[in-house]
């Protein structure tokens, strides 16, 4: 029930209509009885440092970002964590007695579906498809997880070297290595973790696949592969990985456990994570 003592949390992005955020946020909220609401919050670019400005002024306690906010907000907050430095991005902000701080936690929730399968990965070798910001998050987990070499493949010579060069230093990148479309193939073929960041298969385009049937074929048996879209479910691409013996993940668990780590932040107490899940289950029509 929403009161005049109800506080405002939400998620900002342009468009943002289509986030599932409000949905899992609100179950959670409610399974609580924490008197917040969780809005969807759509700004144009143009209008980022007054809608930051509005927010403070509302009193709002904290809030997602996500397209294209992730990287402009950065310059507005009081505090930085040194994870969403190093990533180059923020999703979560929160407001202090300091001004708004804000940090990352995708690298949360992209972990923690790899960490319930309780794997020792030192050896592992992980292959990142595509080098924009979601590649960011992924070699950031990466590098947590300890995986002995991160392949991070791309279609752009220049783009692959800015995105090695701008990890140089940071402990996170682990044992970063960037390599050409055309080795890919090489890759998957040693690959134990492949993870796709790109937007390639999701809806409203469900048959497409990053891979061709040739490189699909690289996927050896057991690997993981993980693929960030969760729309459809399975994706083209994890379907290839499934046929060749390959587990698959999709995103959305990656959805849910960086939603929780927010929640978490703005209710200053743990959320119940399966209540979440279950919301977005059903509303997906999801067994």
């Amino acid at each position: 029930m929403i009161t005049g003592s109800t506080r405002l949390l939400g998620v900002m992005g342009h468009p943002v209509e289509h986030s599932l955020s409000p949905i899992m946020h609100n179950a959670a909220i409610a399974h609580l009885g924490a008197d917040f609401v969780y809005i969807p919050l759509p700004v144009a670019p143009d209008n980022l440092p007054k809608a930051i400005a509005g927010l403070e002024a509302l009193g709002v306690r904290g809030f997602n970002l996500t397209i294209p906010h992730k990287q402009a907000i950065m310059p507005m907050l009081a505090e930085v964590s040194d994870l969403a430095q190093a990533i180059g991005a923020v999703n979560t902000v929160w407001w202090t007695p300091q001004g708004w701080s804000g940090t990352n936690t995708d690298v949360a929730g992209f972990l923690a579906p790899l960490e319930a399968l309780g794997r020792d990965w030192r050896s592992t070798t992980a292959v990142v498809l595509g080098n924009g910001g979601a590649a960011r998050a992924v070699v950031a987990g990466c590098g947590q997880l300890g995986c002995q070499t991160t392949y991070v493949v791309g279609r752009s010579a220049d783009k692959l070297a800015q995105f090695q060069q701008s990890w140089q230093g940071s402990p996170l990148a682990g044992n970063l290595q960037v390599r050409p479309w055309e080795q890919l193939a090489d890759c998957l073929a040693e690959a134990d973790l492949i993870v796709n960041t790109t937007p390639i298969g999701m809806t409203p385009h469900p048959d497409a696949s990053p891979l061709d049937a040739a490189l699909a074929a690289q996927i050896r048996p057991r690997a993981i592969a993980y693929d960030l879209i969760y729309t459809p479910s399975p994706t083209q691409f994890l379907q290839q990985a499934e046929a060749q013996g390959a587990i698959a993940i999709d995103g959305l668990e990656m959805l849910i456990c960086q939603g929780a780590a927010g929640l978490e932040i703005w209710l200053e107490q743990p959320v119940p994570v399966a209540v979440m899940r279950q919301a977005l289950h059903r509303h997906l029509g999801r067994t």
